[in-house]
């Protein structure tokens, strides 16, 4: 059974707006973080104004979307499940511009010798969320391919999990010439990347708790 009811082109256009918004500030997200480690702090600042033009752009999309769920655009008993999956999804940009904006205040002294660590952690969390935006898309058009689309989202995130504990026991159990406080503040910012993937699982159980229903 289809989401939508009739033809609700707007409203459409308006999801996959949100959806193009969530895919270009990961891309974004991960190219910043690699500007950082790179020390070029201009292209950092640049990819962080980007991503906060994303998120707010987001917003608002978020907003007009669920106003206009509200006419009847959409069968009543998936509206509040769409409603929540669109919640979810902001999350994950509004993580995105949090940890750079983190990363902007707080200036982490990070070693050059974890920088291919922590850019394969980056590129590992944001794939879990980027293979969460083609299987959003499905639940719209053809819900019973979602689950499927899935899987890869479940994978990066394991994967994620596994990086994370790696560089974490480098950190602490090899880099004798870093103080705790260095440590901590390390993990910290460990801490922030592996949340994307963290988020894209928990949107993605949700999403395949929807597909569900709506193919049964």
């Amino acid at each position: 059974m289809p989401v939508f009811t009739r033809t609700t082109k707007n409203l459409i256009l308006k999801i996959d707006e949100f959806f193009d918004d969530i895919d270009l500030g990961l891309l974004v997200f991960k190219e910043g973080i690699k500007s950082y480690l790179e020390k070029d702090m201009d292209s950092f600042v640049r990819h962080l104004q980007k991503v906060d033009q994303l998120e707010n752009n987001a917003d608002r999309l978020q907003r007009e979307i669920e106003n206009e769920m509200i006419t009847h655009s959409i069968l009543p008993q998936h509206r509040a499940e769409v409603s929540k999956l669109i919640d979810e999804l902001d999350e994950i940009i509004d993580a995105l511009k949090s940890s750079l904006n983190e990363i902007n205040i707080e200036l982490p002294d990070i070693p050059g010798s974890l920088n291919k660590n922590l850019i394969s952690l980056t590129e590992t969390s944001v794939n879990a969320a980027e293979e969460l935006i083609p299987a959003a898309r499905l639940y719209f058009k053809a819900p019973y391919t979602v689950r499927e689309r899935l899987l890869k989202v479940y994978y990066f995130e394991s994967e994620t999990d596994k990086q994370s504990f790696s560089i974490k026991k480098i950190i602490f159990q090899q880099m004798d010439d870093l103080d705790l406080a260095h440590k901590a503040h390390l993990r910290y910012i460990i801490h922030h990347i592996e949340n994307i993937s963290d988020l894209a699982q928990k949107a993605a159980d949700l999403l395949s708790g929807m597909a569900i229903k709506i193919v049964m």
